[in-house]
């Protein structure tokens, strides 16, 4: 399998704090209001995505990540990649179906499921609402548990989509990312792995899963970063939404004069088995502020102490509440 392509920044967009009202990023809601106010109809948060669109795209981004969860992002990315007239690479996910209801305080907000079924019924509503093919398309937080890496009917129809040319893979998240990668390099269909991309989170709290990644990478994969500001919390909010930075990342930032997201996106970005780093932006700002890790050269031994046990990053991600 090819690697990411040389002439793509590194630097992609995910819409999953754009797609829906509400998401549990630190500080979501309140960084909504700064451009929509009281209004999160649909209408509203379609311009409002566009308009974060339409900064990554003079900022150079030409990946964007979105899934069948994330409320109406693929319809939104979709409409704006056919009202730009844009060429650009898009990844899209199936197994989690979004059940809020257009409500940031709905009590379910998405439904997991790994079964051929819902692959069935997802697929078609991708390339509907995406109105194209995406050029990568992944279980969404594939994980052991859920048995999807052994079912031979999911893996069978997601060959069947790579002998179309679709690239197709995996999500991971949770404790278990590194096992859960592991397994998937073992999958064969007709002695052949239809699967050829992960995206997984790495970040300054929780970089467990960088050698296996950095495995996955030499095998020919394709590695997507996601979740490299933690959720909000390797960012101005701090570590709890209330501005407190844990001090090497402050230190850092203030050496180089940016804001600590462009630093742990840059040290996402200084991975050598990383093909692409997912901003998460909710504004234009956010947005403008991780642009400028692509300028960065951080010195990572400086943030080593950050990195916490895969347990306990977890426990507090799954805490993050909806807003």
């Amino acid at each position: 399998m090819s690697a990411w392509p040389a002439r793509v920044p590194q630097l992609g967009l995910g819409l999953a704090a754009l797609g829906r009202p509400g998401y549990i990023n630190l500080g979501h809601g309140a960084d909504m209001g700064t451009n929509l106010g009281a209004d999160r109809s649909v209408e509203a948060m379609r311009r409002h995505a566009w308009e974060v669109l339409d900064a990554a795209w003079a900022g150079g981004v030409r990946y964007f990540d979105a899934a069948r969860s994330y409320g109406l992002a693929e319809e939104f990315l979709g409409g704006w990649l056919k009202e730009r007239g844009h060429e650009a690479l898009v990844g899209s996910k199936w197994g989690y179906t979004y059940v809020a209801g257009w409500r940031p305080d709905a009590q379910t907000h998405e439904v997991k499921s790994h079964d051929l079924a819902t692959l069935q019924r997802q697929w078609p509503e991708t390339l509907a609402a995406l109105g194209r093919q995406p050029d990568f398309y992944l279980i969404h937080s594939a994980t052991l548990e859920t048995g999807v890496l052994g079912n031979e009917q999911v893996l069978g129809r997601l060959a069947e989509l790579a002998a179309q040319g679709v690239r197709v893979g995996l999500s991971t998240s949770g404790p278990g990312q590194a096992q859960t990668l592991r397994q998937a390099m073992k999958v064969r269909i007709d002695g052949v792995n239809p699967l050829s991309v992960v995206q997984a989170t790495w970040n300054l709290l929780e970089p467990s899963a960088g050698e296996l990644l950095a495995e996955a990478h030499a095998a020919g994969w394709t590695v997507v970063v996601k979740e490299a500001v933690a959720n909000g919390r390797l960012t101005s909010h701090g570590l709890t939404g209330k501005g407190d930075v844990p001090q090497p990342l402050a230190d850092v930032a203030a050496e180089l004069s940016v804001t600590p997201d462009a630093v742990a996106l840059a040290a996402a970005l200084q991975q050598p088995w990383a093909d692409v780093v997912l901003s998460g932006a909710t504004t234009p700002a956010q947005l403008g502020s991780n642009l400028n890790s692509l300028a960065l050269h951080v010195h990572l031994p400086a943030l080593a102490a950050l990195a916490q046990s895969p347990e306990k990053y977890w426990q507090e991600r799954s805490a993050l509440p909806w807003n």
